[in-house]
């Protein structure tokens, strides 16, 4: 690209607000083994090839029998033959932890990307693989497997010693066969895994400018000098914090904040429990102050949130409502909130923890939360919709917000709510970050080709999160 820049008082001055520096360890990056990214969220009736051709797995697709694999427990496992596709299957399970597994070694702060195609005999389940070692469990990834066809669970983990460890599945429903295939396990070290994010930095958010003075006739100019200045100091990617209305009678955080953040959402000043503290009696007062101040400062808004199904977040004249009564209120609530603001903002999340808690749900049936968001579509169908939750990419061992979980509710969403635009909200409430298991967490919610946000992050801190390094690998 050629940027032309006029003659004046033989000055170039130059207002230039991104430049493209080379990586460092360039040769490294071209050298090290490439993470896949690939991910699927349909259920085949054939699994895909093993990624990274099964990495450090034994007999990844099963071609050689069942060499390299044992059952786990009480299971009995078998090779069979589908279509001409060879798999592992595991019946006459008493225990949850009763599967195949295969022997491992493990390297410490070495970064492995999981990955393994499953099916279940009849109807649908949860399946998680586990892996083993001296120092405890490290919990992989679960997929809600399907009868009839493949689905396919990605996962990950960050191995914290060096020794031998055990692959194996796991699954609450004894009664059912687990059927296993196409295993991959990929190791990356810590200096490889930095290089893929550097790669997609360079590639997304980098770009070479050529500069070149020219004078009024278009003729190069000789000895110019050029001033090269940061315009702003707010990245050209949405990056924001919450707020709340002490901003308001702030004036040096006013400053600190908006000389930052392009995006905010508020504290509590738009939940139900602050706006309708008695029923009938709404106050808008303070969002619409904070919604002022936003717009002032060109900031954008995001809507949260229009319910929370957690019971301890609710208004406190709620609780004694009848189903009915109850359905009224709802119904008024997700009109007066967002019909107030449509048009204001750029998101809403709609229903807040639904994969936790069950608040609505249990009053008002288990098509509850999909009626809420095709009534919300008909309010504001101009922005997305946002199913917000927590430890979908934070903690594998949180069975009830995996990523196929995630899926599964949004496809119930989805299918009343067919035309609606929907999001993906992501807390993001991290202990020790599982780069790993977050990065293929990340990969199956984005085959979906739903937005995805990171909505409300926050890290703990504790023995090694204060280092550098560390923050920079998140």
């Amino acid at each position: 690209m050629e940027i032309s820049v006029l003659q004046k008082n033989n000055l170039i001055t130059m207002l230039l607000i991104l430049v493209c520096a080379d990586l460092l360890f360039s040769g490294f990056e071209a050298n090290a083994l490439p993470y896949d990214y690939t991910a699927s969220i349909e259920c085949l009736e054939t699994p895909l090839k093993p990624l990274h051709g099964g990495g450090i797995i034994l007999n990844p697709e099963l071609n050689m029998g069942l060499k390299g694999w044992q059952a786990f427990g009480d299971a009995k496992i078998e090779q069979r033959e589908l279509a001409g596709n060879k798999f592992v299957a595991v019946h006459a399970r008493n225990r949850p932890t009763d599967s195949i597994s295969q022997k491992l070694y493990l390297q410490q702060e070495t970064l492995y990307s999981f990955s393994a195609w499953i099916q279940v005999s009849e109807g649908n389940e949860a399946v998680a693989a586990v892996f083993k070692s001296g120092t405890g469990f490290k919990h992989g990834g679960a997929v809600v497997a399907e009868s009839k066809c493949w689905s396919m669970l990605k996962g990950g983990f960050t191995s914290d010693a060096t020794g031998p460890a055990e692959l194996y599945f796991e699954s609450k429903n004894t009664s059912i066969e687990i059927w296993v295939d196409s295993f991959s396990l990929q190791p990356f070290t810590t200096e490889e895994w930095a290089s893929h994010q550097d790669q997609n930095i360079k590639k997304v958010r980098k770009a070479k400018v050529r500069i070149q003075a020219i004078d009024k006739l278009g003729n190069p100019l000789s000895n110019a000098t050029i001033t090269i200045q940061q315009q702003q100091n707010k990245p050209g990617f949405p990056i924001g914090c919450a707020i709340n209305k002490n901003i308001l009678t702030n004036t040096p955080y006013q400053k600190w904040f908006t000389s930052r953040f392009t995006v905010t959402t508020f504290e509590d000043e738009m939940k139900w429990y602050s706006t309708e503290v008695s029923p009938g009696h709404e106050d808008y007062t303070s969002a619409d102050a904070l919604l002022s101040f936003a717009k002032q400062h060109n900031i954008a808004v995001r809507g949260h949130n229009v319910l929370w199904d957690d019971p301890k977040y609710q208004p406190g004249w709620l609780y004694s409502l009848s189903p009915a009564e109850l359905s009224n209120a709802v119904h008024k609530r997700i009109v007066s909130v967002m019909s107030r603001y449509t048009g204001q903002l750029i998101a809403w999340d709609v229903v807040n923890e639904n994969l936790h808690f069950s608040f609505f749900e249990n009053k008002l049936g288990d098509q509850a939360t999909p009626n809420f968001y095709r009534l919300a579509h008909a309010v504001d169908w101009s922005v997305p919709l946002f199913l917000n939750e927590y430890n979908t990419i934070e903690d594998s061992r949180d069975g009830a917000a995996t990523p196929a979980k995630y899926l599964q509710k949004l496809r119930q969403i989805q299918g009343l709510t067919r035309n609606a635009k929907m999001g993906i909200g992501l807390e993001s409430h991290f202990g020790t970050p599982n780069l790993a298991y977050m990065r293929a967490s990340l990969d199956t919610l984005g085959a979906t080709g739903l937005p995805i946000w990171l909505t409300e992050l926050d890290v703990l801190s504790g023995p090694n999160q204060d280092r550098p390094n560390t923050w920079n690998k998140f």
